[in-house]
């Protein structure tokens, strides 16, 4: 595990000050925060409740590129919040009650990473399901 908050993108969504019962990252997040990738290009961040009403406060709701969940891209779209993660699979409340906890962030489970990036099947994508293939193994 590296020093997570170190990084510019988690310093910026620590400012936020949202409630974290709230929320939980997503993406890419869980592998950087895991010390499994060296870095990131934004922080995606799952919400609900007061922090999806905070966030809906501070920036521009619109659709989401995939599914059929709304996002709010702040700090020039280094944080991007959405109100649910391909809900047609889970639930966002599961996701985030069920997240791991990690120096106080709440972190969607490794296998809900692995599912996303086998569905999205990007370049990164591909890159980091042989990362955690090979910690797997």
């Amino acid at each position: 595990m590296n020093n997570f908050r170190e990084h510019p993108d988690f310093a910026l969504l620590e400012s936020l000050a949202l409630v974290r019962g709230d929320f939980a990252i997503a993406g890419s997040g869980p592998l950087y925060v895991r010390g499994l990738i060296d870095d990131i290009g934004d922080v995606d961040v799952v919400a609900r409740g007061a922090a999806w009403r905070e966030v809906c406060r501070l920036g521009t709701v619109v659709d989401a590129p995939f599914s059929t969940v709304h996002r709010v891209c702040l700090f020039g779209g280094k944080i991007e919040v959405l109100d649910g993660w391909f809900p047609e699979l889970w639930d966002v409340d599961q996701l985030i009650d069920g997240a791991d906890v990690i120096d106080g962030f709440r972190l969607v489970r490794l296998d809900v990473v692995t599912a996303t990036k086998r569905m999205l099947q990007r370049p990164r994508d591909r890159t980091h399901l042989e990362l955690l293939a090979a910690r797997q193994a």
